[in-house]
């Protein structure tokens, strides 16, 4: 366990975190810190328990036993209107980013305003979204819709989506899953800018090894359940842990084409 003092930079804070399904446990004795502004990829192969963890950090299910903090405050034990609350803090970026097809851009990125925000007038809601999309390089697609755009610019939609209501953490499900590996560099770029931008604490849930050691301040490598290993990413591939090897020898790319330099240091 942790001890009782966090650090002043702590944003989010996780103690013996455990969740049970019947009589089999998805998570359990989960313990780590997040910097505020911090990238932190988790990953892990299928029933690692990646998915679970994600639905427990951004209250979409309550833990069977432990404490999820963000700020200091155990957000396991909220319910109703003080859930909500938090969770405005929080924006989620989607899997295959969630659009709406029925909906123009700027209907799907205005979509939180129009149920958090229903004092704006229409024209308001525009300059916002506006404004938004032009911060992730985005302009004039307001009227399009999903289907026109491209695999990495429905992404940044989503993002910008899940921006509109200036929240201080963004979760992102699987990022690049089913993305070319080219645009998935491009989606590795958005989550490193949009930390700079917007100052967010960023959350990746992936299976993306060779994603996560290009991006992330922090890699946590999940395997049934547990924390099998972390550390930043020179740390990780230093480790040679064995799960870390056969993620990295399965993604085919080649240390020294993340670390230039060299793994360690």
């Amino acid at each position: 366990m942790l001890p009782d003092v966090a650090r002043p930079d702590t944003h989010i804070e996780v103690r013996g975190l455990g969740k049970r399904f019947d009589d089999s446990w998805a998570l359990r004795g989960l313990d780590f810190r997040l910097r505020r502004g911090e990238v932190a990829v988790f990953l892990g192969g299928s029933g690692a328990g990646k998915t679970t963890l994600l639905k427990l950090l951004i209250g979409l299910e309550r833990p069977t036993e432990g404490e999820i903090l963000l700020d200091g405050e155990d957000i396991a034990r909220l319910g109703g209107q003080q859930l909500n609350r938090v969770r405005r803090k929080l924006g989620m970026v989607f899997q295959y980013s969630a659009l709406l097809d029925s909906m123009n851009v700027f209907e799907n990125v205005s979509f939180p305003l129009r149920e958090h925000r229903k004092h704006l007038t229409t024209k308001q809601m525009r300059e916002m979204v506006s404004t938004k999309l032009a911060a992730l390089g985005l302009h004039d697609i307001e009227r399009k819709r999903p289907s026109e755009l491209s695999g990495g610019m429905r992404k940044r939609v989503a993002l910008a989506r899940a921006l509109m209501l200036e929240p201080e953490a963004i979760f992102y499900d699987e990022p690049t899953s089913g993305l070319d590996p080219l645009t998935s560099r491009v989606v590795d770029d958005m989550i490193l800018e949009t930390r700079e931008r917007f100052g967010v604490t960023s959350v990746v849930i992936s299976h993306d090894l060779a994603g996560a050691l290009r991006t992330a301040d922090s890699v946590f490598v999940l395997e049934q359940g547990s924390l099998a290993t972390s550390g930043s990413p020179r740390q990780l591939l230093a480790e040679r842990h064995p799960l870390v090897r056969r993620f990295l020898e399965a993604s085919g790319v080649a240390e020294e084409r993340l670390f230039p330099g060299g793994s360690s240091g």
